[in-house]
């Protein structure tokens, strides 16, 4: 039985994988914990708490609750510091993305996991979905030649007045980029088989939102593969929901090209000599980044593992630092 006690609930995304843990057998979450007041007393009357002791103090659930994973939805900037506790503690650590705010804390969350044994996974659910597999088995099979530029757009909806106020708080998000591109840097590795050698660009910059003016709202990079390919991403919170440029991938090859996004069914692509527009259905969804969590547990790494994973977080963190360094 894996026991899974959740710490930080200022995110909704930590509710999905309450959905996870629930419909794994052998799983059961044991505890949770929330140390912004208002936030814990509210999480009183929930449904998903309910039955479960409920703690304030992370040091004390740490110290008191038996359990050997423990799963991370807080702001942001508090997210590292809950993994480090966490992996110190003797426990594995799943948290939504971004992992942590800094390269520090990053290098020590990756120290500590060697050192331990201990296994990180994050919230990553693009690369399984049918439409990237897809995608995946056609470039891998070849039918868009050598890869030479990816193109994605991420871009999400503000929401300002509706989404959590701590968002917009000095020092909690950590950046636009580090915020969103994690999703869009782990499809395009899944779907090339290749790693990101270095940061070309990156800016973020305030895009018409002088209701916080300091908040950078604007979030674009160039960033380079391994085999010289090129890589755009833009992450802004300029979108709006349900578009078809939400999350939309776009790869040229030497003798091809492809285009799908996450929310129409299907793979648009052109191969060889012909530029006839074919459109190939989404194979079967993969089992997802919470099975491949367990297996990487359980001493069955895929490639969807701890290292792997830590070096997502890392180059999403260097995307973020070199745009930090930018003129906005």
């Amino acid at each position: 039985m894996s026991k899974i006690a959740i710490a930080g609930f200022r995110h909704n995304h930590i509710f999905e994988l309450f959905d996870k843990i629930a419909a794994t057998p052998d799983c059961a979450i044991t505890a949770c914990c929330e140390e912004d007041p208002a936030t814990c007393e509210a999480l009183r009357n929930h449904p998903l708490c309910a039955g479960k002791p409920l703690y304030d103090d992370f040091s004390a659930m740490l110290e008191e609750v038996e359990c050997d994973i423990v799963g991370i939805g807080d702001y942001y900037a508090k997210r590292g510091a809950l993994a480090i506790a966490a992996l110190k503690a003797g426990k594995h650590v799943i948290a939504d993305k971004p992992l942590c705010t800094t390269l520090a804390e990053l290098a020590e969350i990756r120290r500590l996991a060697g050192a331990r044994g201990l296994k990180v996974g994050l919230m990553l659910p693009l690369w399984s979905a049918g439409n990237t597999v897809t995608a995946r088995n056609l470039i891998r099979e070849g039918g868009l030649g050598e890869v030479q530029a990816v193109a994605f757009n991420g871009q999400h909806p503000l929401n300002y007045g509706t989404r959590a106020g701590w968002y917009f708080e000095e020092g909690k998000q950590g950046g636009t980029i580090n915020d969103i591109a994690a999703h869009g840097v782990d499809t395009v590795c899944f779907l090339t088989g290749m790693k990101f050698q270095r940061v070309a660009a990156a800016r973020t910059w305030n895009g018409q939102f002088p209701e916080v003016p300091r908040f950078q709202n604007g979030g674009q990079f160039l960033a380079v593969l391994d085999n010289g390919a090129g890589v755009t991403g833009d992450v802004s919170y300029f979108g709006r929901s349900g578009l078809p440029s939400y999350w939309r991938f776009t790869v040229w090859g030497t003798d091809g090209w492809l285009e799908f996004n996450c929310h129409e069914p299907g793979v648009r692509y052109a191969s060889g000599a012909s530029n006839e527009l074919r459109t190939a259905p989404p194979a079967p969804e993969l089992p997802g980044y919470w099975p491949a969590f367990l297996d990487d547990i359980a001493g069955n790494p895929g490639a969807f593992a701890t290292d792997y994973l830590l070096d997502i977080a890392e180059w999403t963190l260097n995307l973020q630092a070199v745009a930090d360094r930018s003129e906005h």
